[in-house]
């Protein structure tokens, strides 16, 4: 049992963290007026959220069978409250913190009709600190934080997140879409 929820919490760690970048590409796609992967706007912005939802369970997954783990022996102190635990605390405190950051989200979008559009689009943006703050607590902390699939993991999924920063800062991203002008019908169009 204390094998299975070893492997169940470095894989939904590692999972969660992709999901994450995922998550932030089409954050930032979603915010172009194009398409993207030849998806519509709604159906990019159906699978961001449903892509952030999925990764949100595995986190959850990732930090519960830490806490069951007795070979991890993490406190509930150490999952809650940054920089606290035992074991590589700095590294550790990062996932804690990122962890705080994803608490704050889902918080602030259960809450999202009461807080208004603005309100929640600024707590949202913690959205951007959380990922590289989770790919550092990835990138040291854990048995397989110097393995080569890990480190190939991380990188491909800071490519993707690169990737997608360098799309949004080009001249030719467009912000909010250009809507086609209405074109008024002649009265023979319209019989």
């Amino acid at each position: 049992m204390t094998e299975a929820l070893w492997y169940l919490g470095r894989g939904s760690g590692v999972v969660s963290l992709v999901l994450l970048s995922i998550v932030v590409a089409l954050g930032i796609g979603a915010r172009s007026g194009r398409t993207a992967f030849g998806l519509p706007r709604f159906a990019v912005n159906m699978l961001h959220r449903n892509a952030a939802l999925l990764a949100v369970a595995l986190l959850v997954g990732h930090v519960v069978s830490l806490w069951f783990d007795p070979y991890a022996q993490l406190r509930f102190f150490d999952l809650v409250v940054p920089f606290a635990g035992e074991y590589r605390p700095f590294w550790l405190g990062l996932g804690t913190l990122a962890f705080d950051l994803v608490l704050a989200l889902i918080a602030t979008s259960l809450l999202r009709h009461r807080l208004g559009v603005r309100g929640w689009r600024l707590v949202h943006w913690l959205a951007y600190l959380c990922w590289p703050i989770s790919l550092l607590h990835g990138w040291q902390t854990g048995t397989d934080a110097a393995s080569w699939w890990l480190r190939t993991v991380l990188v491909l999924s800071t490519a993707l997140v690169l990737a997608a920063v360098a799309w949004r800062v080009t001249p030719s991203f467009a912000r909010f879409p250009a809507r086609a002008p209405r074109r008024v019908r002649t009265p023979q169009e319209v019989r």
